[in-house]
């Protein structure tokens, strides 16, 4: 496995795997051109995290080029010398980070499908199974752009234990105990999403499974029900990658 001079192989590794799904998300169009993050927790570190350089496009992503910041937002290691990093990605992150100490991935959206539904009073609706997966989903009402780190105590409290979180008028977030789960977390809610819009468009009434169904359905896909979802099809995802452009390695 190549590693960069001074860097542990689990460092490496993690780099690899996060710039993996900067690409992915870019490929199913859930990135905002320069903006939004997903950052990762170095296994072994003291609170280190790893953070895209503010300025780069999600499909520029590589491994090596990952910014290196601990939990109170300094760099401590920044290959590419004229990006820094987004302010509002650190509080936001940070937050998840320093209290979930479970969580190895925070992931944030502004999709079009997920700013949609987080501006609907109904919230997300369990209209299909792939919604009532997140049957139980929190949320986070907006308190304008994110760079004020009180809030960080309110973000931290409105997610609790869950995978994912509605950010009201805002957008969608996603964390989980791989990078290979939460990214699947978040596919899977902005399909949700997408599901909800399209059905809405179309004006006409709503078929709403029972609330034992729905309940039933959110208890089977969790974690500990069946499998973590996510951890099967991670490798699929880096094929996919790898014969689209293996420059997210380098």
């Amino acid at each position: 496995m190549r590693t960069a001079s001074g860097m542990s192989p689990e460092e490496w590794d993690t780099r690899v795997q996060l710039a993996a799904c900067y690409r992915l998300v870019a490929h199913f169009g859930m990135s905002d051109l320069i903006y939004n993050h997903i950052t990762a927790r170095i296994p072994g570190s003291d609170g280190h995290l790893l953070i895209n350089p503010y300025g780069m496009m999600y499909d520029e992503i590589t491994a090596s080029s990952l910014v290196k910041i601990d939990l109170d937002g300094q760099v401590l290691s920044n290959p590419q010398g004229e990006y820094g990093i987004n302010a509002a990605g650190y509080v936001i992150h940070s937050a998840v980070h320093g209290a979930r100490h479970d969580v190895a991935c925070v992931i944030h959206t502004h999709t079009r499908a997920g700013m949609a539904v987080s501006a609907l009073r109904c919230g997300l609706l369990p209209l299909t199974q792939t919604a009532m997966r997140f049957a139980r989903i929190p949320y986070h009402d907006y308190e304008s752009v994110a760079i004020d780190l009180d809030e960080r105590g309110r973000l931290v409290a409105d997610l609790g234990q869950s995978e994912a979180m509605i950010l009201r008028n805002h957008g969608l977030l996603a964390v989980g105990p791989t990078i290979a789960q939460a990214f699947n977390t978040l596919y899977w809610l902005e399909m949700a999403c997408k599901a909800q819009v399209d059905a809405l468009s179309a004006n006409r009434e709503l078929c709403l499974p029972p609330p034992e169904v729905i309940e039933k359905t959110w208890h089977l896909y969790q974690p500990t029900t069946r499998r973590p979802f996510g951890e099967l099809e991670w490798p699929a995802m880096l094929r996919l990658m790898d014969r689209k452009d293996r420059g997210y390695r380098e």
